[in-house]
């Protein structure tokens, strides 16, 4: 079970990755957008521009924090760290809905963390998981 708790850590580092380079490629086109707004068409634009910056812009920063907890989440497993199995389950369940690669990453984190052996992992206090 150790060794699936490894690869789960590399799993979630690597999806948070993507989704940290998605949500940066996302903030990147809102500021296109916005540059369009502010440029000489942009009176006759106004509402498209400033709609799509809006989204583009809301999309990117959820992506990215996205991300960024899949990452720090990644690395409190490899500590085996109490609060990171259980942020882990959390973002599994909302994985399940990301379809194909988040489903079998949800399906996969909850197969290791909700069996025995995977609890009893994280239930031993490591010197590492205290900090």
């Amino acid at each position: 079970m150790e060794r699936h708790l490894r690869l789960l850590a590399i799993l979630a580092t690597l999806w948070g990755a993507l989704a940290t380079l998605v949500g940066l490629s996302m903030l990147l086109l809102a500021a296109g957008a916005l540059a369009i707004l502010v440029g000489p068409e942009g009176e006759s634009v106004a509402f498209a521009a400033g709609l799509t910056a809006a989204v583009f812009a809301s999309i990117g920063a959820f992506t990215l924090i996205w991300g960024v907890v899949h990452i720090w989440v990644a690395a409190r497993l490899r500590r085996r760290h109490p609060l990171g199995r259980a942020v882990m389950l959390g973002l599994a369940v909302v994985n399940l809905l990301v379809f194909p690669f988040g489903t079998a990453l949800g399906v996969y984190a909850l197969w290791i963390l909700l069996t025995n052996e995977g609890r009893r992992l994280f239930e031993t206090a490591h010197p590492e998981a205290i900090r």
